[in-house]
């Protein structure tokens, strides 16, 4: 069984926002996939199904970005998960531009408090993750006020492009192919 887990924060004022793509990440899949993501349990909007000839369950952690850790912690020991083979945490990057992921097999929190929490709550940062671009915050702008804001059109367009390949990476990375899905999706670093 593998868990994926779509951060964002719940609440009809945050759908679709940046802080939100991982959220709109578990839509696009359970909706492949026809898994209905109603279940309220482990402080989280959960659905069970099989992707790929691999039992899932996909969560939306309901407990504010800050604190997923909470309803992750919850999750990998309901169902006695190891979070280093068995977990995919899918959530937004300020530093990629919209429409970029980047796939890692573990890695620091970078910042993102919802990973900072995850961490903190598993005791590992050795965890798949895919994080979804959606551009740097202006030039004098809150950070707060940019990760919860909505995307200009132009913008939308690349990150729904953006949802589609993180469903394709997660489908690839659940059956051990995070190699493979590394070398197909994520952004080439400039050169400096």
């Amino acid at each position: 069984m593998f868990l994926i887990v779509g951060l964002g924060n719940p609440g009809k004022q945050y759908e679709h926002t940046r802080h939100n793509i991982g959220f709109d990440v578990m839509d696009a899949l359970a909706e492949k996939y026809n898994i209905s993501i109603s279940e309220k349990k482990h402080k989280a909007l959960c659905g069970k199904g099989v992707i790929n000839g691999v039992k899932v369950v996909l969560a939306k952690p309901q407990t504010y970005m800050n604190l997923s850790g909470e309803s992750v912690a919850e999750l990998v020991n309901y169902y006695k998960m190891d979070p280093e083979e068995e977990m995919i945490v899918i959530y937004d990057d300020i530093s990629l531009a919209p429409g970029n992921l980047r796939i890692r097999k573990k890695g620091s929190a970078g910042g993102h408090n919802g990973i900072k929490n995850i961490i903190a709550m598993t005791g590992t940062q050795n965890f798949l993750r895919i994080k979804v671009g959606v551009g740097e915050k202006p030039a004098g702008w809150d950070l707060a006020d940019h990760v919860l804001g909505h995307f200009d059109a132009a913008d939308r367009a690349e990150v729904e492009k953006a949802i589609g390949h993180a469903v394709e990476a997660a489908e690839m990375m659940i059956t051990g192919e995070t190699d493979a899905a590394m070398n197909r999706y994520n952004v080439k670093k400039k050169e400096e």
